[in-house]
């Protein structure tokens, strides 16, 4: 993916917020510290386009970021991390039912990655959202961050612990990343240029954990 430029739209807390122009959309979603923020960064090859919420699990805002190559231009929508303690029941339940609309009804929605933190299995919450996208048949990707945490030889058991975890079927993406090295960042670019069918490439097979992806970077 070659970037031209990339930049921040909005942080829209409502469909009417939402843009119009009918770029295809790559939601993040994940925990609150499980590096979404430094992904897009890393990405974007951007030093704090994203930042990270002073306050985590407050804000419930969709970010938007717009990314403009040189065959095509799409938007990274950040999700607020899993877990609202700090938000009253009626936020949380009237943000629940905004992501929900947006999830299953965003047209120009293409992929969802979802990060978990390579180092852990997953919590309940992860769990839970990989089921209900699964269930809806939402087009999706695990994304296991912070792989720079851990020695290179037990990523593969860390990434088996993640698959088991999640019930996620052989073929079921799963890519290793690293914010810090870079490791996933050109596997991972491929599979959304591949979901999101802005670039006039063939398709390829979406990648898997394997040599492929702990070798990148």
């Amino acid at each position: 993916m070659k970037i031209k430029t990339s930049e921040f739209i909005i942080s829209a807390a409502g469909e009417s917020q939402f843009p119009e122009d009918g770029l295809p959309e790559v939601a993040l979603a994940g925990r609150s510290n499980v590096g979404k923020s430094s992904l897009i960064n890393r990405m974007l090859e951007r030093r704090n386009l994203a930042r990270t919420s002073s306050q985590p699990g407050k804000t419930q805002t969709l970010n938007y970021y717009k990314v403009n190559g040189i065959d095509g231009s799409l938007y990274f929508v950040d999700f607020p991390g899993y877990g609202y303690a700090r938000v009253s029941k009626s936020q949380r339940e009237a943000w629940g039912k905004l992501a929900e609309r947006y999830l299953r009804g965003r047209k120009t929605l293409k992929l969802v990655l979802q990060l978990v933190d390579l180092r852990h299995p997953p919590s309940a919450d992860d769990r839970n959202m990989f089921e209900w996208l699964s269930h809806y048949g939402i087009p999706m990707c695990v994304v296991a961050t912070k792989a720079d945490k851990i020695s290179r030889g037990r990523i593969p058991q860390h990434a088996k612990v993640i698959r088991q975890e999640l019930g996620m079927p052989g073929h079921f993406p799963l890519i290793v990343f690293s914010s810090e090295t870079g490791q996933g960042r050109e596997d991972l670019w491929s599979l959304i240029e591949q979901e999101a069918e802005i670039f006039d490439r063939p398709p390829s097979e979406p990648p898997k954990v394997g040599q492929e992806t702990e070798n990148n970077g």
